[in-house]
């Protein structure tokens, strides 16, 4: 189907496998905390924002971790921007991403983009997958949205524009946020305007980065106007680096690193912020914004086999990439403080820096930055950028032309939910939330809201107007979604109180009685009370025998609580088939080495082990292998560690 002639609708055909089903086990443990401290010459303004609205988990979400790494063919509906210089194609089933940028000029990709998607335990929520261009909102990683459809629409404005329209209500920070996308006639960049409104009576930590991958050739140089940075290799305090003299080495080269990185680029307010890529013609994507979207960052897998690893688990046969990102603040470890009511705009445009790699490539930093800067100048004038964002601003309440595609419900929930208190919510204009998009995990909550009997729902909720409301209802239904909302804001005795509650209660179904049990047993797990924890994660799991997730939680916190034998039992009945195997096959050579049985666990190893949900970073195989096969290399498939020394504890 057809609309205007630079804006088609059609269908991508990737290999790729299901996100699956959600996770049922609701997010309540204290998981997100920052791993990084902040070391020599970081201003204490930046290490204020990085201590500033951290959340211990993603509740109210559930995971994404029901995917396996058996791909097939599925056709996404996709979007396709294109003018005689550019071509774009966006995907608003997989959180909107821009899945392909293509320079017609010189039939390059400015995208690390592929055929074959690999979904992987990267994003705050589990499931992820690496290419294009993302969005990334809440908190610090890949967003909650991440493998999630967008609110989608096309929008054609008073002043001319066909907007591609991406929306959504974001439940950690209760926002609603917008990508408007654009191509002009003969534009040799690619627009896209973002609004986030905050609607809530107080103030809000805000986070928000655009993230694209680039491709890795063996000259390929990332330029920003700044000699220093705030790196991070993932195993060090955050410090004050130069990148261009990091460690023995030029980090802007992608090739040179050794190691994972960050470079946050410590970039002059009174200078215009970028970011580009350059390969061996100097070619590359160029990212530029409006002012309010200060930082720019490269990130490297570097070079040390777990990177290379991590790349290959990622993108098969793809080649190797790096991304270059545009976010709110300086860092990635930071917060900023959105006001109540408050709504944030800004504009960023994406195309082929072209730059002479003679200048780019060469050994002076500082021409190369003068160089680079003037021609992103030609390629879109700063002031020029700017004054797209009044435009941008009002063409946001413009109401969509023809509906494409519908999100998640949520949004209509929360709509529900503030005009029975009385509280004010965004102007819808512009980004309906429709009806069709409430599904059986919307239906309990908007019935509660109605005042009807609330007997459970398959999702979550948070905040006090629900605690409220659900502290009126008398049901072991309602008792339970209480004490998980407690148990989320790390309100331990509560929680303990509120799970006893329910598991005294008559008439309980199976499954509730089970995500009590499984409740309270994290609960004196995170007080120290081991061995009570485990027995409450044992009865959880025979009060519902079923469920593959409280199998795979329970096994895996037994093993890290000193009950190998337990996790044993456990994976001993445990299912043969499903994405949950690789992990629970694992554990069960976990807890061998752990009864003291090493050759039974390495016999395992030997056999083969694939974890679909592996986390970034995580090396807990080759942990085990040096363990139980002493003095035999770790096979390549096992590499997956980005630095030495992880614990195998990380597992789970």
């Amino acid at each position: 189907m057809a609309t205007p002639s630079n804006l088609t609708v059609t269908t991508l055909t990737l290999s790729m496998a299901d996100v699956g089903p959600l996770n049922p086990l609701p997010v309540v443990a204290s998981e997100l905390d920052q791993p990084y401290t902040v070391g020599e010459g970081v201003p204490e303004e930046l290490q204020a924002s990085a201590r500033y609205g951290l959340v211990p988990n993603v509740y109210p979400y559930l995971m994404q971790d029901g995917y396996s790494r058996a791909a097939a063919p599925k056709e996404l509906p996709a979007v396709v921007l294109e003018n005689s210089k550019l071509r774009a194609t966006v995907l608003p089933s997989l959180g909107g991403r821009i899945w392909e940028l293509f320079d017609k000029t010189t039939g390059k990709q400015l995208l690390h983009t592929h055929g074959a998607p690999q979904l992987a335990n990267i994003a705050l929520r589990k499931a992820w997958f690496a290419g294009g261009l993302e969005w990334n909102i809440g908190t610090r990683g890949h967003s909650p949205t991440s493998c999630d459809p967008l609110h989608t629409a096309i929008v054609h404005t008073p002043d001319g524009k066909h907007i591609l329209r991406m929306w959504e209500f974001e439940r950690l920070r209760e926002v609603v946020f917008q990508v408007d996308i654009w191509l002009p006639e003969d534009s040799a960049v690619l627009f896209a305007a973002v609004r986030i409104r905050n609607p809530n009576d107080q103030d809000i930590p805000m986070y928000w980065w655009s993230n694209a991958a680039i491709p890795e050739t063996a000259r390929t140089r990332v330029i920003a106007p700044a000699d220093e940075a705030f790196g991070s290799d993932y195993a060090t305090d955050i410090t004050r680096v130069r990148p261009t003299a990091h460690e023995g080495y030029d980090g802007t080269w992608l090739v040179n690193s050794p190691h994972a990185a960050d470079f946050f680029f410590d970039i002059d307010p009174a200078e215009r912020r970028w970011v580009v890529a350059a390969d061996d013609d100097g070619d590359g994507l160029a990212m530029l914004s409006t002012g309010l979207l200060r930082g720019k960052k490269l990130f490297v897998w570097g070079q040390g086999q777990g990177g290379k690893r991590w790349q290959e688990w990622l993108s098969p046969g793809a080649g190797p990439y790096a991304e270059i990102q545009a976010g709110l603040a300086q860092t990635q470890f930071e917060h900023l403080m959105m006001p109540a009511g408050a709504v944030w705009s800004w504009v960023e445009a994406y195309g082929n820096g072209h730059l002479d790699p003679g200048i780019s490539h060469g050994q002076d930093w500082d021409a190369a930055v003068e160089h680079a800067g003037r021609r992103l100048e030609e390629l879109q004038p700063h002031d020029q950028l700017e004054a797209l964002l009044p435009a941008a601003i009002s063409n946001a309440d413009v109401p969509p032309s023809k509906m494409l595609l519908t999100g998640r419900g949520w949004g209509v929930v929360e709509r529900a939910r503030r005009r029975r208190a009385g509280k004010g919510w965004i102007d819808e204009s512009g980004t309906p939330f429709v009806s069709e998009s409430v599904t059986a995990e919307q239906e309990p909550w908007l019935g509660l809201l109605k005042g009807q009997p609330f007997d459970g729902a398959p999702s979550f909720v948070a905040g006090a107007d629900w605690e409220e409301l659900l502290g009126a209802q008398e049901s072991p239904e309602a008792g339970f979604q209480l004490a998980t909302m407690r148990h989320a804001r790390q309100d331990l005795e509560g929680a303990k109180e509120g799970y006893r509650l329910v598991l005294a209660a008559d008439g309980v179904r199976p499954q509730t009685r089970a995500l009590a049990h499984r409740g309270l047993g994290l609960v004196l797990l995170a007080e120290g009370a081991d061995q009570e924890g485990l027995a409450e994660l044992g009865t959880a799991v025979r009060n519902d025998p079923s469920s593959t997730s409280l199998v795979v939680e329970a096994a895996t916190l037994a093993v890290r609580h000193g009950d190998p034998a337990m996790t044993l039992e456990l994976a001993e009945s445990a299912p043969t088939q499903g994405a949950a195997v690789g992990r629970l096959t694992f554990l069960k050579s976990l807890a061998l080495a752990r009864t003291g049985d090493q050759a039974a666990a390495a016999a395992i190893l030997r056999q083969g082990v694939e974890i679909p949900d592996l986390r970034e970073g995580e090396d807990a195989i080759s942990a085990l292998w040096q363990e139980v096969c002493p003095g035999e290399p770790v096979p390549r498939e096992y590499q997956f560690g980005m630095h030495q020394g992880v614990d195998i504890q990380m597992l789970g």
